[in-house]
């Protein structure tokens, strides 16, 4: 029997499985933006590469959090970005065993792209339809955009609670639930408050100052946003 280790196993049964995906579409232009473009300009890439800002996550788990997306355009996207150099696969050791999901180095570079984007579209929010879904850590890159500093902050909204790493530059931007440990500041609010700051019609510092968000904790980024 050849001397292939699981590791090296694994690594050859996924670059069997991605050659054998059809060529990437192009816009066959000689263009920085066409060749980006080349890459995220699918629907789905990039609310996946927002998801995926959290850290590793399953397949399960980014379907239940992009309600609309069907299983066969989600398995597509992620197999087109693990091709891309955007996201890699890997399984999780005892006792979780399962297979998760994870942006490359070059993939978290999207982060200054999706909070450009966000910007340029506060102005299309509006108030919130019937028919629009919302997950709690979809609030996390707006209100990323109106914390400066750094250190860890813990959010705690109707729909639930997540945290964010503001200014560490590494490592997930966001996640789900409470910081694991004590938080540099822990902002309370609620969905409407939230919603306010994510279409910009009102900065976290006035809605700090109006008693809309309850800014509690000792670090500095507490005190930078009760002092503004």
């Amino acid at each position: 029997m050849l001397g292939f280790t699981k590791c090296e196993l694994g690594k050859s049964n996924n670059m069997s499985r991605l050659r054998r995906m059809p060529p990437r579409r192009s816009y066959d232009q000689y263009c920085s933006a066409a060749r980006a473009l080349d890459l995220v300009g699918d629907r789905w890439t990039l609310l996946i590469v927002r998801e995926l800002l959290a850290g590793p996550r399953r397949y399960t788990d980014l379907h239940a959090d992009l309600p609309g997306v069907s299983t066969d355009v989600l398995a597509s996207r992620l197999k087109d970005m693990e091709r891309d150099g955007l996201a890699t696969r890997r399984r999780l050791p005892p006792p979780g065993a399962a297979y998760v999901y994870e942006l490359t180095d070059r993939g978290r570079r999207l982060l200054p792209v999706l909070q450009a984007l966000g910007a340029w579209g506060e102005a299309e929010l509006g108030e919130r339809r019937p028919t629009d879904a919302v997950r709690a850590h979809w609030f996390a890159l707006p209100l990323l955009r109106a914390l400066r500093g750094e250190g860890l902050v813990e959010v705690a909204l109707d729909e639930g609670d997540f945290h964010l790493r503001v200014g560490t530059g590494e490592g997930p931007v966001y996640g789900d639930g409470p910081v694991p440990g004590e938080p540099d500041a822990r902002l309370v609010l609620d969905a409407g408050t939230c919603e306010a700051v994510a279409r910009g019609d009102v900065t976290l510092a006035d809605a700090v100052r109006s008693g809309r968000v309850t800014v509690t904790g000792d670090g500095i980024l507490a005190k930078t946003l009760r002092e503004a």
